[in-house]
């Protein structure tokens, strides 16, 4: 079976204490590629909470995030409940035929596309549809504007506001394409649950129609518009992440591991049995990602202030 077939993801740590022991707390959980400083909670109002999200506060929430990520005019902007909603209803914008989805990468893609009855090609790139995740998951790699193909262009920046000068933002004018951008990965706050669909106004419009009113919930709304508002944050955590994922290089390196690539928010190293390594780190309550497409593979997220040490004391 195809690795885009089956999904598979990080986290799952209730499994791990269930396996190597100790409670969920008691783990850091490395398997993600969520920066682990989380985005201040701004003060919310009442309203957040107890009222249904008003047009003006989306609209404010839209016009943050047109400005935030440089969205070119007439590419229409849609804040969703996570950028994995948007996933799963995107093969639904169109008639089901070939998607085109470079492997390795982020499987969750394939598995919408393959449930709604699309065929799933990982090396031909003659299709209706295409997905490339931009950096990849897991490997880093980027792509550019001429990689896009089909009737159906989907570009996932889930983790692209670590380096926005690579972003391609500007395809998003191209009929046909949206691109994805995910709120929990580069602020932390996965839990918020808030992703934005950006491009085709036809498509964002039919993607708004699937979710409904007020998918996103008062929170969101808010705690997204205030980050998306604050670039000196947005500036000093990239500084900080490209610190701490050089300092994870030199740690693995050092403990024998080889770096494939990754972002700066998560990295991949090439070791001789990656389950024996995730075996070595569960016991000390410090769980990693491997895969089942390759064996060598072992991805590693960023610690917190409070990991680094631990993760040493593994290593040693």
């Amino acid at each position: 079976m195809s690795q885009h077939n089956t999904r598979d993801h990080g986290g799952g740590l209730d499994g791990a204490a269930a396996l190597y022991g100790g409670a969920r707390g008691d783990w850091l959980d490395l398997s993600t590629g969520i920066n682990p400083v989380p985005y201040p909670l701004p003060a919310l109002s009442p309203d957040a909470w107890t009222a249904l999200p008003d047009r003006g506060a989306r609209d404010a929430l839209i016009a943050a995030a047109r400005q935030f990520w440089g969205v070119p005019e007439g590419c229409a902007v849609l804040p969703v409940p996570g950028a994995s909603a948007a996933i799963a209803r995107i093969p639904a914008l169109m008639p089901k035929g070939r998607v085109h989805i470079p492997a390795p990468t982020y499987n969750e893609h394939a598995a919408s596309f393959a449930q709604a009855g699309w065929q799933v090609l990982e090396d031909v790139q003659s299709a209706d549809a295409s997905v490339h995740v931009h950096p990849n998951n897991p490997d880093g790699r980027l792509w550019q504007v001429d990689d896009l193909t089909g009737t159906l262009r989907i570009l996932d920046e889930s983790f692209c506001d670590i380096a926005p000068e690579q972003s391609l933002i500007e395809a998003a004018t191209h009929p046909g394409t949206l691109v994805l951008k995910s709120f929990g990965k580069f602020w932390g706050l996965a839990g918020v649950r808030l992703g934005f669909v950006i491009g085709d106004p036809a498509l964002v419009a039919a993607m708004d129609a699937m979710l409904g009113p007020w998918a996103v919930a008062g929170p969101a709304v808010e705690i997204g518009r205030t980050a998306l508002e604050d670039p000196t944050w947005a500036a000093q955590t990239r500084t900080r992440l490209a610190e701490d994922s050089a300092r994870l290089d030199d740690m693995m390196q050092r403990a024998g591991a080889a770096g494939v690539g990754g972002t700066t928010l998560f990295r991949l190293y090439d070791v001789a049995e990656a389950s024996a390594w995730q075996d070595r780190l569960a016991r000390h309550h410090i769980w990693s990602r491997v895969f089942p497409y390759n064996a060598r593979w072992l991805r590693l997220g960023l610690p917190g202030p409070d990991g680094w040490d631990r993760l040493t004391r593994a290593l040693a």
